[in-house]
């Protein structure tokens, strides 16, 4: 049996609700879609304010996409120390930071090529 591919638009819609509803801060979308180099179309960056609320991202994340779409993440990183957890969806990569941890890494300015939508969060 073949898995059923999930659309990505409503992948992407699931995981932004899965940040909003632990109150993450600082929602970016990048596409990379028009990058030859991208290993997937888009990143979903994030941020949370302690290694708990990192987790607790993950796991809204986790919990809702499952949910909604019966997918879970090919693949989960970084859970242990809660600083930086990359969730790899295949066609969509999140990353869940600490600010702290975020601004040293500075992702959006390594993928400056991308187009970059913010959500902004009214919380």
């Amino acid at each position: 049996m073949t898995k059923k591919a999930v659309n990505t638009d409503v992948l992407l819609a699931s995981i932004i609700k899965g940040i909003e509803e632990v109150k993450g801060n600082d929602i970016d979308i990048l596409d990379l879609r028009a990058i030859d180099t991208a290993v997937c179309d888009y990143f979903v960056i994030c941020n949370g304010n302690s290694n708990t609320q990192v987790n607790a991202i993950v796991n809204s994340i986790q919990k809702l996409v499952s949910k909604e779409l019966k997918d879970k993440p090919w693949h989960v990183e970084g859970t242990d120390n809660g600083e930086w957890v990359l969730m790899d969806y295949v066609n969509i990569v999140v990353h869940v930071f600490q600010k702290q941890i975020r601004e040293f890494y500075n992702i959006e300015g390594l993928w400056g090529d991308a187009q970059i939508t913010s959500i902004p969060t009214n919380y």
